[in-house]
């Protein structure tokens, strides 16, 4: 990971917007309270940067849980649909080196890796799912299985008709609506 940080003024700023999305959005976390995320973010400087990036590419993470072993709060992406600054982006770099022609930007591994986080998995985006409704018009890539993986395909994952949908594709394709979601543990 790129180990950046970031001003005390931007620092500054990240946790107002954090505290704001925290505070109108309680449903997401019953009985968390912001001082004490505020103060594990604190203690976990190199991994601020990750959620400024989280932020700034439109993916308005807000804290969905605290694992009660390790003290961690999790953050997911919580953007009504797929981060803007994430699409058009296939599933990891395997995929984009297979590409031929017309190769997208960067994949969703890749970029994930570069932020310090990682892709949701299935059973996090329905998790997710639970507190809103997520991806009405967008559709994201989740962290595939290793055997589906092995033989060209990826995963992604929507909600329509007020529904989740898990759908398949090769690993290289790309839309400009299909993105990915991710969570970090800080």
């Amino acid at each position: 990971m790129n180990k950046k940080n970031l001003s005390a003024s931007q620092r500054e700023e990240l946790f107002k917007t954090l505290k704001a999305r925290f505070e109108k959005n309680m449903n997401r976390h019953k009985g968390l309270e912001w001082a004490k995320v505020q103060a594990r973010l604190e203690a976990n400087t190199e991994k601020i940067w990750s959620l400024n990036v989280m932020e700034s590419t439109g993916g308005e993470p807000d804290v969905v849980g605290h694992d009660k072993k390790t003290g961690e709060y999790i953050f997911y992406d919580c953007s009504a649909e797929t981060p803007k600054e994430r699409r058009s982006i296939c599933y990891d770099h395997e995929a984009l080196e297979s590409r031929k022609e017309h190769k997208p930007e960067d994949s969703a591994i890749n970029m994930a890796d570069d932020m310090g986080i990682e892709l949701l998995t299935e059973e996090q985006y329905r998790e997710l799912q639970q507190l809103g409704e997520f991806d009405t018009k967008t559709s994201s890539w989740v962290k595939t299985p290793a055997d589906i993986r092995a033989l060209g395909g990826a995963l992604f994952v929507d909600r329509r008709y007020g529904k989740v949908f898990v759908y398949h594709n090769g690993a290289s394709s790309y839309y400009n609506v299909r993105g990915f979601r991710g969570s970090l543990r800080i």
